[in-house]
């Protein structure tokens, strides 16, 4: 096999999404900046006792074929029942990697997880997408209350 084809079936199976988990006793936001023109306005909000996940998402992760959606439910559902609740917050997080996906294509793919994990019986909340927020996150030091994965 010639040595472009391999790079090419390499780069295939490279890891793209990133997504870091926190269990979060409190984990409150207020929009603070907003960064594209035409998400909806946003509130405040304040969550207890949730699984956090900040979720970078690359171009190769909205790609028809990908399984980085369903590993995201998987490893959120995952957490939750590690910390025996039902509560779970998806905040698009584009500072874990170097390549960006398509705005509308991410924020579809957090659309579809939110419904997934719902169905699956959790209460799901996303933070507003499309800002920069003031959080204020207060998580025990726990070994399961922070969690990187790659897929």
């Amino acid at each position: 096999m010639p040595m472009q084809e391999k790079m090419y079936y390499l780069c295939l199976w490279a890891k793209s999404m990133r997504v870091l988990f926190w269990y979060c006793d409190d984990f409150d936001w207020a929009p603070a900046i907003k960064t594209l023109p035409d998400v909806p306005e946003a509130e405040p909000a304040e969550n207890k006792n949730a699984v956090v996940a900040f979720v970078h998402i690359e171009p190769k992760d909205v790609e028809v074929g990908s399984s980085s959606e369903t590993k995201l439910v998987k490893n959120a559902k995952w957490l939750a029942r590690k910390w025996e609740t039902p509560n779970i917050i998806l905040h698009s997080f584009t500072h874990l990697g170097q390549e960006k996906a398509d705005p509308e294509k991410a924020r579809a793919l957090l659309d579809r997880t939110k419904e997934r994990l719902e169905n699956a019986g959790y209460s799901v909340d996303q933070t507003p997408y499309g800002y920069f927020l003031d959080l204020n996150i207060k998580a025990p030091g726990h070994p399961l209350a922070r969690v990187y994965k790659e897929f």
